[in-house]
């Protein structure tokens, strides 16, 4: 069969074929491990932030008290905040999830990761459900182009109706300023949000605050 000109030939198609099966096999891995954790948070982070900064010790503080809230906590699996906040469950004594994904930078998952709630999947999309699937709240501490695409995301399915709306927190308020003040200006300015949308964020660095919110939030949707 003779190649079109987007480079498609039949080996092409039977490869995306096969490739259907690892897909369906990654979302049934993550829905049997994940159903086992109940009512849950994700959390995001960079993972080049390491300890010592105050982000690392905010991301535990932040974990802990969600946890003493009684929810598992979500990472992405990764060093730097992802492993403050697992540790932080941890030493809470909650469920300690970390959903991995193959990339060349990151080998391991940390090391505060419940091995029963340790997976690593080979597509970001199949991921992006897991977090969004199980979760009662997100939580986003400073980071970079990951972090940022999990936030929009979030925002995004829920401004369309795709999901029922969750607290969304930003942690670290210096840190994300320049941007929600670029939203307001730019954005909101030129009529691409409007003030609803934009209030889909929240803004704290007040680790009890965060908790209570994301556990009343869940509690009034449980009646």
């Amino acid at each position: 069969m003779p190649e079109d000109h987007h480079g498609f030939d039949e080996f092409t198609f039977q490869t995306d074929s096969w490739r259907i099966f690892r897909i369906l096999s990654e979302f049934v891995d993550g829905f049997e491990t994940l159903v086992e954790l109940g009512p849950s948070v994700s959390l995001f982070g960079s993972a080049r932030i390491q300890k010592g900064h105050p982000f690392y010790v905010l991301s535990m503080e932040v974990a802990k008290a969600i946890t003493e809230k009684g929810f598992s906590l979500i990472t992405g699996g990764g060093p730097g905040l992802m492993e403050a906040a697992n540790e932080g469950a941890q030493i809470a004594g909650g469920k300690s999830c970390g959903l991995g994904v193959q990339v060349p930078y990151e080998k391991d998952l940390n090391a505060f990761i419940d091995p029963a709630y340790k997976l690593k999947f080979r597509y970001f999309f199949i991921r992006k459900v897991m977090f969004i699937r199980y979760a009662q709240g997100f939580v986003f501490l400073p980071g970079g182009y990951g972090t940022m695409d999990e936030l929009f995301e979030a925002l995004t399915l829920i401004y369309t109706k795709k999901i029922a709306p969750f607290p969304i927190f930003l942690v670290g308020k210096e840190y994300w300023e320049g941007l929600l003040d670029w939203i307001k200006k730019s954005v909101m300015g030129l009529g691409c949000l409007n003030p609803s949308e934009f209030s889909l964020i929240q803004v704290s660095d007040d680790p009890n605050e965060i908790a209570q919110t994301i556990d009343q939030h869940y509690r009034q949707n449980q009646t």
